[in-house]
């Protein structure tokens, strides 16, 4: 069912859980400019991290296929060229919107958790607890492959081998790695097993690792791809290369089994929404931990964000107290709908927004006290939308945890395994989001629909880590509040609440308005850069049929935005 709040005032949402490690931190990058204008198509639209991969989703739809087919397309290239953040063996979320039935969904993408876990393993006394929760043992379902086989099987129309057409040619033929992938790869590579150093080494010796604008083939990779492509998802969930990873697990001391891998399957649910300034935000249900960003934006509702002013300190200020909220409603209330399902009719009731803004102090920051323990949040994840020219929708974001996951790589594969375990909460022992042998996997992903009229207006998403929903809430109000086009509302400079108690501020925000966050009690930080992300918008004609696709890339990535 889908679960619809009214309400009559304004947005922002966010999407917190534990404290940042190094690895996961928000990571430099250059200034960004916000002048250049969105790009246009008049029969679809793709925006992803890579240009190879946009360009997978525009081939396949100049050649008759719809968003679903394209998505496919998008996702196994990104898979081939940023090999660091998503892929066969990682895990996600997508939401899609079938535009025939005028309807959204969520597919969870994110698995469960292996059945013979051990989650003392991961927490005192055990010996080495704190390695435990990287490598072989943080290794949890990979569930991507059945969740592009499942939005292929109930709404593609294009051949499933025909999709991997060019993950397959960039595997094999290689492409030119840009700064940003060689710097994760310079910083990974001494932690990579043998198969990987060969790899992603000059040569193949195992030595150097590659650098900006070498090109990286990856043989074993497309092998891979290669049998996916023919025998489907059977390939991984049970045949060759699910053997592989389970030879390795069971070699590495990993919990993941074949078991595992035979039993998964991707879940459709129902996602959830509110009303916000007369639009609909639509993101995804629990398992998924997207509902904060919903309460982020139903207390902002009750301010008048419009007058506040994009990036002013009264704004700002306002929201680093609200996604504080919305991160502590996520450590107090997150979990897998068997276990222990968030209270969402009270968290997005107006009568709760009210509440919550009435306790907002306007002059002063009030520190953030947890409900509970804080576990780290993964920022190395990926995301990419896709629209048609009938209207439909895809919005997915996709991980494999930290970079390169656990780096770990069955050899012979090229695929490198999720380390989505080691992102559980595990003190004290039984809480919701404990490592629950058998369980589903609570993600942090936060891909987002803005209806209006009743048809989707806008799709938009990010990676980030604990600092999605805080990304999405500023673009629903960059969009709504503050009437920016998409390539504005996503380039606008952001702030982000990092625990236990950070204010992220991008140094694009000026000088002064940081001075009176501090002066106000926020402990600001700054950054270069806060997500990557991507979205698009629609326009209809009078009989409701689409007309024109606007669509952005990140100017803080190496994405491409490129309408068909």
């Amino acid at each position: 069912m889908l679960l619809v709040v009214l309400l009559h005032c304004r947005p922002s949402g966010p999407t917190p859980v534990s404290p940042m490690s190094d690895a996961s931190r928000p990571t430099p990058a250059p200034s960004v400019a916000t002048t250049a204008a969105p790009a246009i198509g008049t029969r679809g639209m793709v925006s992803s991290a890579h240009p190879l991969a946009t360009q997978a989703g525009l081939d396949v739809l100049a050649a008759g296929g719809n968003a679903f087919d394209a998505a496919v397309a998008v996702a196994a290239t990104l898979n081939v060229v940023e090999p660091m953040n998503s892929g066969i063996g990682g895990y996600g979320t997508i939401l899609l919107y079938d535009a025939k039935r005028g309807r959204s969904r969520f597919l969870n993408a994110s698995g469960r958790i292996p059945r013979g876990v051990d989650s003392d393993a991961f927490r005192a006394p055990t010996p080495g607890y704190r390695e435990n929760r990287k490598g072989a043992k943080s290794v949890s379902t990979p569930g991507n492959v059945h969740a592009w086989k499942a939005m292929s099987e109930e709404y593609g129309t294009r051949p499933w081998k025909e999709l991997f057409a060019s993950a397959l040619r960039a595997a094999r033929e290689g492409f030119p790695l840009s700064a940003r992938t060689a710097a994760d790869l310079a910083a990974a590579f001494p932690e990579f097993p043998p198969p990987a150093r060969a790899i992603y080494s000059w040569g193949g010796q195992g030595e150097k690792p590659l650098g900006a604008g070498d090109l990286l083939v990856q043989q074993d990779l497309g092998r891979s791809l290669e049998k996916i492509a023919e025998a489907g998802p059977e390939a991984l969930y049970g045949g060759p290369l699910g053997q592989a990873v389970d030879a390795t697990m069971k070699s590495a001391g990993g919990f993941l089994a074949l078991a595992d891998l035979t039993a998964d399957r991707a879940e459709w649910w129902d996602p959830i929404s509110i009303r916000y300034r007369g639009y609909e935000v639509v993101t995804t249900s629990p398992p998924s931990n997207a509902f904060p960003m919903l309460i982020r934006l139903g207390i902002l509702s009750r301010f008048d964000v419009a007058a506040l002013g994009s990036n002013r300190p009264e704004y700002l200020h306002r929201f680093a107290e609200i996604t504080k909220r919305g991160f502590w409603c996520r450590l107090a209330y997150a979990g897998d709908p068997d276990l222990s399902p968030p209270p969402l009719s009270r968290l997005l009731s107006e009568a709760y927004w009210t509440e919550e803004a009435r306790q907002l102090d306007p002059a002063h920051a009030r520190p953030f006290v947890p409900p509970g323990p804080i576990a780290p949040a993964g920022a190395n994840t990926t995301h990419f939308v896709v629209a048609d020219r009938w209207g439909n929708l895809v919005s997915a974001t996709q991980t494999l945890g930290n970079t390169f996951g656990s780096r770990v790589m069955p050899p012979g594969t090229g695929i490198w395994l999720n380390d989505s375990l080691a992102y559980c909460t595990f003190e004290p022992k039984g809480n919701p989001m404990d490592a629950h042998a058998g369980h589903r996997k609570l993600s942090g992903d936060c891909p987002t629909f803005i209806l209006k009229d009743g048809r989707p207006w806008v799709a938009i998403g990010t990676p980030g880590g604990h600092t999605i929903d805080q990304t999405v809430a500023q673009m629903v109000v960059n969009l709504v509040d503050f009437h920016m086009d998409i390539r504005q509302a996503i380039a606008n400079p952001r702030v982000s609440f990092i625990e236990p108690d950070e204010l992220g501020v991008e140094d694009r925000i000026p000088e002064a308005v940081r001075r009176e966050l501090q002066a106000r009690g926020h402990n600001v930080q700054v950054y270069t850069r806060l997500g990557n992300a991507h979205g698009l918008t629609v326009d209809y004609d009078a009989a409701g049929h689409p007309v024109r696709f606007t669509g952005a890339a990140d100017p803080r990535g190496d994405g491409l935005a490129k309408g068909y």
